[in-house]
């Protein structure tokens, strides 16, 4: 359930100029591509980058994107607990790229880094099928590895976050690029 105003993506172009946009995903996801004029303020940084936040704010509307737009409305929660209206890209940059719009890339190679999402599935999956074959291998014991990423997998589903996803953000394909970047 979507608690923050969204603009779709064909809205969101010709406004871009008239607005701050704050990309919330990682800056190993950020370097894959992003709006153009976006600035890369992760999500797990927005509650330290608020006063910042409310100064872009009071200049032109934020406009919060991530790849699909969960990470973004998460962001906006955020930040109307501190009174700071923000407005998330509807479908992130994913619709805004499969709608052909134009991504920005930093200078150099463009590096290959997996969405988040894809980064925890991999991991939950190759945790799980570990502690099944070290169960059935080594010792029985090592299957409750398994039982213990399906219970977080639940709880991840249940409360609507993700303590995997935070853990892989500090890895450090996931950090590089990360610098003081203030919206405009």
């Amino acid at each position: 359930m979507s608690t923050s105003p969204t603009l779709p993506v064909d809205e969101a172009l010709p406004r871009l100029s008239e607005l701050s946009v704050v990309d919330v995903r990682t800056p190993g996801e950020f370097a894959t591509g992003h709006l153009p004029g976006a600035v890369n303020i992760p999500l797990d940084r927005v509650e330290t980058g608020v006063a910042d936040l409310r100064q872009a704010a009071d200049r032109r509307p934020l406009l919060l994107v991530c790849a699909s737009g969960a990470r973004s409305e998460k962001a906006a929660v955020t930040l109307a607990s501190h009174g700071i209206p923000a407005t998330c890209l509807a479908g992130g940059t994913r619709s805004w790229s499969t709608a052909g719009h134009p991504l920005t890339y930093p200078p150099g190679p463009v590096r290959g880094v997996w969405a988040m999402e894809r980064q925890v599935r991999f991991t939950a999956g190759a945790v799980v099928l570990l502690g099944l074959l070290l169960g059935l291998s080594v010792h029985p014991a090592f299957s409750l590895l398994s039982a213990g990423i399906a219970g977080g997998l639940v709880f991840s589903a249940l409360t609507d976050t993700c303590g995997m996803a935070v853990l892989l953000g500090r890895l450090p394909w996931n950090r590089r690029g990360e610098g003081d970047v203030r919206p405009r």
